[in-house]
C-alpha cells in the first residue's frame, strides 16, 4: 500500500490549509485511516483517524474543534481540513493506513501498518 500526502505548506497564523492523501491499497482491507504529526525534536502524534466502513473520526485534543477528517472512498483520499493554525501546529504531518486496529491503540503509531511520506506544515506566528 502506497501512501501519497500533499497539500502542507508556509502559511500565517489563524490561516487554514487541507492536506489530501491518496491510497493505492484497498479501502476494505486497509479500512483505518489517519493522520499524524511530528514536530522537530518531538515524538510521532496522532491528530485524527476514522474508517472508510463508517463511524465519526476521532481527533486529538490539540486539533478538536480547528481540525476535520473527511474521506471520498471513490477517489481512496482523505483529507484533513486544518482552521485556526497556530505555530504549535507546525510540523510534518503523516497519513497512515491499517488493515485491522484496536480503535483504543489508534493513537499509537506502532498500530499502524502503512505511512506516507509526509508533507510538511509551517504556520508563522
Amino acid at each position: 500500500v502506497q501512501l501519497q500526502a500533499s497539500g502542507g505548506g508556509l502559511v500565517q497564523a489563524g490561516d487554514s490549509l487541507r492536506l489530501s492523501c491518496t491510497s493505492s491499497g484497498s479501502t476494505t482491507s486497509n479500512d483505518n485511516m489517519g493522520w499524524f504529526r511530528q514536530a522537530p525534536g518531538k515524538e510521532r502524534e496522532f491528530v485524527a483517524g476514522s474508517r472508510w466502513s463508517g463511524g465519526s473520526p476521532r481527533y486529538s485534543d490539540s486539533v478538536k474543534g480547528r481540525f476535520s477528517f473527511s474521506k471520498d472512498r471513490a477517489k481512496k483520499t482523505v483529507y484533513l481540513q486544518m482552521n485556526s493554525l497556530n505555530p504549535e501546529d507546525t510540523a510534518v504531518y503523516y497519513c497512515a493506513a491499517a488493515s485491522s486496529l484496536i480503535w483504543s491503540a489508534l493513537v499509537i503509531p506502532e498500530s499502524w501498518h502503512y505511512w506516507g511520506q509526509g508533507t510538511l506544515v509551517t504556520v508563522s506566528s
